[in-house]
């Protein structure tokens, strides 16, 4: 039929429960139960989260996941700080610093990318920072040399002098296979079950496989004389995290 400005309309008659209805050769559907607006959480309950419930009906052991993050997010934390150690003690190496500098930013950009997610699934980072330290799912990355970080000052200028780079780059190439571990098993976790949550893991799995491929390639070059490509180059700008960050995607 036209309306007075000349549009055709379509004439819907009354429709009850879940019904179709048939108009001018058109077949029309309208819900009138609305299935997902209660549930298992009572309107008004701040105690509990749909978000959480959600997961939980799914096969998702909530509390074991937080202490998985909250573990990983350790790690990620001081690994940044251990990497920065690192970095500086790879002297005369600028092609090296570049390289370990895009994996320690990115590995502070992973623990900001875990913590809101802790806190959203009800959990909360360990109150003192000891604690979350020893919380570290993956070993301290020690600068070689340093007696496993209890290297004595004797005066504020005594530092460790007797690293090397292959010794410096195996601490690195070590310290992202546990991270690769690490984020793989949660990946594992939450797969099919928590969208949110793996979603996160892929994207810092992705960039924790690069930088084990670029400290294989330098350690290759530095310790064995071998040429193993990464397959791909340092960062644009440092730290770039792409994935993490959900950057442009940067491939050579």
């Amino acid at each position: 039929m036209q309306t007075g400005d000349g549009r055709s309309s379509v004439g819907v008659g009354p429709v009850a429960g879940g019904r179709s209805t048939q108009s001018s050769g058109v077949k029309l559907y309208m819900a009138q139960d609305k299935p997902h607006a209660t549930g298992r959480v009572a309107a008004g309950d701040l105690t509990q989260r749909v978000g959480v419930e959600q997961i939980q009906a799914r096969g998702v052991d909530v509390d074991r996941l937080i202490e998985k993050l909250v573990d990983a997010a350790g790690a990620e934390f001081t690994t940044y700080y251990y990497y920065t150690i690192l970095r500086m003690y790879l002297a005369g190496q600028e092609d090296y610093k570049e390289i370990c500098e895009d994996a320690r930013l990115e590995d502070r950009a992973h623990f900001e990318l875990i913590t809101p997610r802790i806190y959203e699934l009800g959990g909360t980072l360990p109150y003192d920072i000891r604690t979350f330290a020893n919380r570290a799912g993956c070993p301290d990355a020690y600068l070689p040399g340093s007696s496993d970080g209890q290297h004595t000052l004797r005066h504020p200028r005594d530092i460790v002098t007797s690293t090397t780079p292959t010794e410096i780059l195996t601490v690195l190439l070590e310290a992202e296979r546990c991270a690769i571990r690490t984020w793989a098993e949660v990946c594992d976790l939450t797969f099919g079950k928590d969208p949110r949550t793996y979603d996160m893991a892929s994207r810092i799995l992705q960039e924790e496989v690069e930088h084990e491929a670029w400290f294989i390639e330098l350690l290759s070059r530095e310790r064995d004389g071998v040429a193993r490509p990464s397959g791909h180059f340092r960062r644009g700008t440092p730290g770039e995290a792409p994935y993490s960050k959900n950057g442009a995607f940067y491939n050579p």
